[in-house]
């Protein structure tokens, strides 16, 4: 007997879902170019760092502190890049192939980054607008504002577009995923009832058996009697 499966018929994908599984791609890209931009000029921040600080009076502890922190602040922020990225490209391949719960992660994963996208994008025009006024003592208020002013011209903005456009492209994948045209993709269809088995056909009776054959007769030499 021949072994028959059933395979679900293939969906068409939307647009929409397309749109969003792209978006996640490139902003999981995005965020590791910007990880790598940071590490790349973090070194120079802190070499200009240490130089206008020694003009500041200040002990090499402080100067050694204040350096701790601008590289510690840039790996822990590529190392959630990197985290993020691999998210998010997970997630995009699940809603590629339909997944229920890829998309209600998604969901999830977005609204959390919309919120945090909104602060971090806050804190760089905070950032940008005010100086650095964590002590009231002058000599760590110049510590602070030297480390502020060591960084490049380039390096808040770059930060503000990526956290902007990140908070943005969060917002626009919830949209995408919450329109009524990804909506049947990611409902699961039903497959059609197995047929019942076929009922076994009909035998043909018995042919009916040749009868015996007769005895042979042989010729003899036997006459019967004459008559008197």
């Amino acid at each position: 007997m021949t072994d028959v499966s059933i395979t679900e018929p293939a969906r068409p994908r939307p647009t929409t879902v397309t749109a969003a599984a792209a978006i996640m791609i490139f902003m999981g890209v995005a965020g590791l170019v910007n990880a790598v931009v940071g590490l790349a000029a973090i070194g120079g921040v802190v070499d200009r760092f240490r130089d206008a600080a020694e003009a500041t009076g200040a002990s090499r502890s402080d100067i050694d502190g204040l350096a701790g922190v601008a590289w510690g602040t840039v790996i822990a922020g590529a190392v959630l890049s990197v985290i993020l990225a691999a998210l998010l490209i997970v997630l995009a391949v699940g809603v590629l192939r339909g997944s229920s719960g890829a998309r209600i992660a998604t969901w999830f994963v977005s609204g959390l980054g919309l919120f945090c996208g909104c602060c971090g994008f806050l804190a760089v025009i905070g950032q940008s607008a005010l100086s650095w006024n964590v002590s009231t003592d002058d000599r760590s208020e110049d510590l602070t504002q030297a480390l502020t002013d060591a960084y490049p011209g380039w390096w808040i903005g770059l930060s503000g577009v990526v956290t902007a456009g990140q908070a943005l492209g969060y917002l626009v994948v919830a949209l995408l995923l919450a329109l009524p045209a990804s909506h049947p993709y990611f409902r699961r269809q039903q497959l059609p009832a197995a047929l019942p088995p076929a009922p076994p056909l009909p035998t043909a009776p018995p042919l009916p058996t040749a009868p015996p054959p007769f005895p042979e007769v042989r010729n003899s030499d036997w006459q019967p009697p004459a008559r008197p």
